[in-house]
């Protein structure tokens, strides 16, 4: 846009309308009608204004035109349509886009050189320090999962540093910048912030050192009586009522509310926080706690929900808050649950009531960890027949609330995955080990500081089994989709063939992403060597985010041997239908399960509280209403059509193997 300086009419049209400046020669404008919209204005240093035409119409009908009234100005360029109104102190330094509407404000300002939140040190995990992460506009959840979990990789952390702190200081400026149809109304103190397009920020209390990367695709809210120091706002982010954040990211569609607190802490894609507190965690994709009584500390968690009450511990009185845990993805907290750091809870478990032993149960997910009489009794991979478990994995697909077609985080959903399945390979040697060590008849079996009780382990045993049978059932069904009807059993064997090396060996969970660590360790090798930096990585991620299904069979391929006794190199048609018929009774066997499971939602305990007033019949009847019958609830037809499915698909190939 071209401005030019004002002329001597437009000069005393100003000054006529109570405007004042110290030197008029440094306001400019690029529209001569645009003065007849400012009124009472302070001009100070170099001010430029574009074209005021627009009106903006606001709830109730009020219509205000675009124009600049009741406001002082120092180093501003105010966008075409762009309405600035009633600045209680000044405005400095700051570039303002078209159709952004400003008014009630205290201050806004740029004072000195900022970077705007990129470069600050978050203080993860550790509060003392040692597992820092340099936030930035771009920050991933892989990128910040590798900077605080891979410290015993030294170089590759040196040079992710170096990488962002090079970010952070070409970001750096004396202006800041408040994109296009920006709403900023009713808010007290913003310093140094610079806000993207279509954001909308009411009755903020104060907003400083940060970015609030909105567009208009995913815009970011920031309202009522928010304060945030040094922090970065993804797209499609929600702060509100009172929440108060320090030195801290939140990464996209995020959702801040009812005077949460957080400080040194990490969110990612979907996180939901409300009511309680946060201090030094890392919260992956869809960590949710609402409670205002739960504390999370010191832990590293994704796809986690916190009951209310939920507390941890990050030290133990001697040398400070030092100590960290991981809940791994999908577990969750009960009410009044309580973790003594350091511990390691497996995938997808359920903690109830307090532990303070150290557990490490890595190797036993989809597992109960309960406090009874002061010790933790571990039950291996009962939440596999779980309806909550499967309901979670159902939902969180769904609740991706982005909108943003540049997604930072890559999230895999998979309950069974290379991941949770070798654990459960080691779960079994695990558990035959206890009963070989201490005898199948023992009651209780010991294992780092928890106790597994006989039938639990029993069942473990099984649990772990079938969810295996499961999980390479799928694989190899999946793979033979296309096979002809009457394959001999050389075309068998070439279908099955892996296209690609990569996957074999451990895998690993990256904050969302389910990697084989093999890709994962050559991609810090490029950083390292200073061939990959910060896009390059992420463009990696995504690689192996994509590839995901290619890299799972080739994991999968080396296990059929072991586990069903089958090699693939020299497999059958008969095996294979072998293979299908146990997958077939894994996963009806399972669905089974969470039928049953489900079918206590709607036993007589579960009407307590229905038909206050009357008689049995009337809390039946009173339920259904509520809640429908068990018959013809969503989740359980939904199971009863799973059956059909996968026994029908199970049979077809069958079918075609048999030709």
């Amino acid at each position: 846009m071209e401005y030019r300086p004002l002329n001597a009419g437009e000069i005393q049209c100003l000054q006529e309308r109570g405007c004042k400046s110290d030197d008029w020669e440094l306001v400019e404008t690029s529209d001569a009608s645009s003065v007849q919209y400012i009124r009472n204005v302070r001009f100070s240093g170099h001010v430029r204004f574009g074209s005021f035409q627009a009106e903006f119409t606001l709830p109730g009908g009020l219509k205000k035109h675009s124009g600049i009234r009741n406001a002082t100005l120092h180093n501003v360029t105010v966008g075409d349509n762009s309405l600035v109104e009633n600045i209680t102190d000044y405005i400095a330094n700051y570039d303002i886009g078209h159709d952004s509407y400003i008014e009630n404000v205290d201050i806004i300002l740029v004072d000195g050189p900022c970077r705007f939140g990129n470069g600050v040190e978050v203080s993860v995990l550790n509060e003392t320090g040692g597992r820092e992460v340099k936030i930035f506009d771009r920050l991933s959840a892989q990128t910040a999962y590798v900077l605080a979990m891979y410290r015993h990789c030294p170089e590759v952390i040196a040079r992710l540093n170096t990488l962002i702190e090079d970010y952070a200081q070409a970001q750096t400026s004396e202006r800041g910048t408040i994109g296009n149809h920006v709403s900023i109304r009713n808010t007290r103190f913003i310093g140094g912030v610079r806000i993207g397009d279509g954001a909308d920020i009411f009755g903020v209390s104060r907003l400083r050192n940060g970015s609030i990367n909105s567009n208009l695709t995913a815009p970011v809210t920031v309202g009522h009586g928010v304060i945030a120091d040094d922090f970065i706002v993804c797209s499609g982010s929600s702060i509100t009522d009172n929440t108060t954040i320090e030195r801290c990211f939140v990464g996209q569609s995020c959702r801040m509310g009812h005077a949460y607190s957080a400080s040194d802490s990490l969110f990612f894609s979907n996180c939901q926080e409300e009511n309680g507190e946060a201090c030094a965690i890392f919260a992956g994709p869809f960590t949710v706690t609402h409670h205002k009584s739960s504390l999370l500390i010191a832990g590293m968690f994704s796809f986690m929900n916190a009951g209310s009450g939920s507390n941890q511990s990050n030290h133990m009185y001697k040398l400070g808050p030092i100590h960290q845990g991981v809940l791994e993805r999908g577990s969750k907290t009960a009410s009044d649950s309580y973790v003594l750091w350091p511990s390691r809870i497996g995938a997808f478990s359920l903690v109830m009531g307090r532990h303070v032993t150290h557990s490490d149960t890595t190797n036993l997910p989809f597992s109960y960890l309960i406090e009874q009489q002061n010790t933790t009794y571990l039950v291996p991979g009962v939440n596999l027949r779980s309806v909550g478990t499967v309901r979670d994995a159902q939902k969180w697909p769904r609740r991706d609330a982005r909108k943003d077609p540049d997604r930072l985080d890559c999230i895999n959903y998979n309950l069974l995955s290379p991941y949770t399945i070798q654990k459960m390979l080691k779960g079994i040697k695990l558990l035959q080990n206890l009963q070989y060590s201490s005898g199948e008849l023992s009651d209780i079996y010991s294992y780092h500081s928890t106790k597994i009780r006989n039938s639990s382990l029993k069942n473990g045993l099984r649990y772990y089994r079938t969810a295996i049978t499961k999980f390479l059932g799928n694989s190899i069904i999946s793979r033979l989709k296309d096979m002809p009807a009457g394959a001999s059993d050389a075309q068998i064997r070439e279908i099955l063939k892996p296209s690609t090396p990569v996957g074999t060996g451990l895998w690993v969970d990256i904050s969302g992403l389910i990697a084989p660590k093999g890709a994962v360790d050559e991609l810090l090798d490029q950083i390292k060597d200073g061939k990959a930096g910060l896009a390059e990585a992420d463009a990696a991620f995504h690689r192996m985010h994509a590839n995901y299904y290619e890299y799972e069979w080739t994991w999968a391929y080396d296990k059929y041997g072991d586990f069903f006794g089958y090699p693939l190199e020299e497999i059958t048609a008969a095996q294979v239908k072998d293979i299908v018929e146990q997958w077939k009774n894994a996963v009806i066997g399972l669905d089974k399960d969470l039928y049953e499971d489900a079918r206590k939602e709607f036993n007589l305990a579960a009407m307590t509280g229905f038909g206050a007033d009357g008689t049995k019949e009337d809390k039946e009847h009173d339920f259904s209403e509520v809640r429908g019958d068990f018959e013809s609830n969503s989740f359980v037809t939904a199971v009863l059509e799973h059956i059909k499915v996968k026994e029908a698909l199970g049979n077809e190939l069958i079918a075609r193997l048999s030709c």
